[in-house]
């Protein structure tokens, strides 16, 4: 997975109506935290061996295992052939804050760091606002 030069925007609008109306949304309330970060496009081979476009928000370097040191991305989001992810970043309590808020997030599925949801009435926005407080506040720390 890399980051590109693919600009937000463009992407966007070379959507369905549908994943269209439901990523502004999502882009809309993670603006609402990370104010000032940029958008960025990643594609490539993500976990499961999947092909993906993810838009990330609040770009960071991070340690991989294997001790070496990446730029990824606090919060992403990408489309799905069913549904959306949600990735975040984020730990809290020794947890992804997936997981930690996993019961209160919604009608949806959460992996370790990735909520994943077929609309976005699915989600309970207050708890996805907090979580992107917290990750944004986390990216803050890691600039």
């Amino acid at each position: 997975m890399q980051k590109t030069m693919k600009d937000f925007r463009v992407y966007v609008d070379s959507l369905d109506e549908k994943d269209k109306q439901v990523m502004e949304q999502i882009d809309r309330l993670i603006l609402e935290k990370f104010p000032s970060t940029q958008r960025s496009i990643w594609e490539g081979v993500f976990w499961g061996g999947t092909e993906q476009v993810i838009i990330g928000y609040g770009d960071y370097l991070t340690q991989r295992a294997n001790k070496q040191q990446v730029q990824w991305f606090m919060i992403g989001v990408a489309i799905q052939k069913h549904y959306y992810s949600l990735y975040i970043n984020a730990v809290e309590d020794k947890q992804y804050v997936a997981k930690k808020y996993k019961d209160e997030l919604g009608k949806v599925k959460i992996g370790s760091s990735s909520v994943s949801f077929k609309k976005i009435e699915d989600l309970n926005v207050d708890t996805v606002m907090h979580i992107i407080d917290i990750a944004y506040s986390q990216w803050l720390n890691n600039e």
